[in-house]
């Protein structure tokens, strides 16, 4: 198959030493490189609906869905179609624009926790602004993460976190200052008293709790009962912020996210690019009064050339509107379930232990034979059984996650034939 871009011939292998030889490991991010399953990563070519095609021609019924945005599959007609009016328009203004306010509307209709909306490029962005006008709001300089959730790659919350990082064995990552990383105080997920430990020793000095409300960087981890409730309770007692990151959760569990579920009201929010469709957007926002410490109106900087980028902002403006339609959510539920239910009777049929977590169209199977409740249960995980797992799917057209830390995602696209499909898969997989 001709490369599309240059015509030459795209064979995978010279794909892949042309790759390391220009970029750093031959990936733009590290769990590109299947380096937590071995082997040769596999270069996509083109998706359509839930399947996706590489570079050889092999086709896939793809679980990745470009870790989660994907919720209508891959390439739907109509964010196509607003994609390209957009783009005819033009690509970039570096000014205000009216579907940035039809976006921000949009996202406080399902958000209503988010009175104020600042749009970014990414996720990693969003959180870490959100951090930094939690720190300007409170005063305080210390921020509470939890173990193995992830909130992206700035330097204060690159410490325990999960995903790339536990697949390539990283406590932390070089380059982030220790004085920096000292303000990050790490407490064990689903563990309340951990917690309180922590404000204890640093009483009036933590500006924020930032949490995954339903953890997928360690893979799919819910929060236990009364988690979430308890963390609000310690937030108002302590005068520090509650910070929900839905860059996963967010639109994918429910149409308000984990809040919606928990009931549970945060004073920020962090969205990522399941508001752009899967193209290069994030969002934060949250209570007024801590949203007006944002310049232009306070003092808390933040900018971007490129925030609310038209294109992005067109095809979010139909996603969100596509997940108004009734029964969405209920069809993401049903494919959810049937594909877990599946997937646990292939491994029981085969005599292999494993847990599978699942929240919604969100799943992770766990190669253990026990509960799988916070970052350290998650790793007792057999990862060479489940790198050995990951590439006879991926024989078999199943397209994984290349690492047993991460989630699996249904879309509204993927149908009864292809979980039927990727449910024998596993059955011929696991024996």
């Amino acid at each position: 198959m001709p490369d599309p871009v240059s015509g030459s011939p795209a064979n995978p292998s010279e794909l892949w030493s042309r790759a390391q030889e220009l970029i750093p490991g031959g990936v733009n991010s590290p769990v590109r490189a299947f380096g937590g399953v071995g082997g040769t990563p596999v270069f996509i070519a083109r998706g359509a609906g839930s399947h996706t095609w590489d570079e050889s021609g092999k086709e896939y019924i793809d679980y990745v869905c470009s870790w989660g945005p994907l919720i209508l599959g891959h390439a739907p007609a109509a964010v196509v179609k607003a994609i390209a009016e957009s783009a005819a328009r033009g690509t970039t203004f570096g000014a205000p624009t009216r579907a940035e306010v039809e976006m921000a509307g949009l996202i406080h209709e399902f958000f209503p926790s988010m009175d104020l909306i600042r749009l970014v490029s990414s996720g990693t962005e969003a959180a870490m602004s959100a951090i930094r006008v939690a720190r300007g709001f409170t005063g305080r300089d210390k921020i509470l993460k939890f173990d193995g959730c992830y909130h992206g790659h700035s330097d204060g919350l690159l410490v325990k976190a999960g995903s790339g990082v536990a697949t390539l064995s990283l406590p932390d990552s070089h380059g982030v200052p220790s004085g920096y990383a000292a303000e990050t105080l790490v407490a064990r997920y689903n563990d309340l008293a951990s917690v309180e430990e922590l404000f204890k020793a640093h009483r009036d000095a933590i500006a924020a709790i930032i949490v995954e409300a339903y953890a997928g960087n360690m893979g799919v981890v819910s929060p236990a009962d009364g988690f979430l409730k308890g963390l609000r309770t310690i937030c108002d007692r302590e005068g520090a912020l509650l910070v929900f990151d839905e860059v996963i959760s967010g639109f994918r569990l429910a149409p308000g996210g984990a809040q919606e579920i928990s009931g549970i009201k945060p004073d920020l929010t962090v969205l990522g690019k399941i508001i752009g469709g899967g193209l290069p957007i994030g969002a934060f926002g949250g209570r007024r009064e801590v949203m007006e410490k944002l310049a232009p109106v306070g003092p808390v900087y933040q900018a971007g050339t490129l925030s609310g980028n038209p294109v992005a902002v067109a095809a979010g403006i139909t996603v969100l509107k596509a997940l108004k339609a009734p029964g969405i959510y209920e069809k993401l539920e049903q494919s959810g379930k049937k594909l877990a239910e599946g997937l646990a009777g292939a491994a029981k049929k085969a005599g292999v232990p494993v847990i599978i977590n699942r929240a919604g169209s969100m799943m992770t199977m766990f190669f253990t034979a026990e509960p799988v409740t916070d970052y350290a249960s998650a790793l007792k995980s057999d990862k060479k059984r489940y790198a050995d797992y990951f590439h006879k799917m991926l024989d078999r057209g199943i397209y994984l996650a290349p690492s047993q830390f991460e989630a699996l995602f249904v879309s509204t696209a993927h149908t009864e034939a292809d979980i039927a499909k990727t449910v024998k898969a596993a059955e011929e997989s696991l024996k």
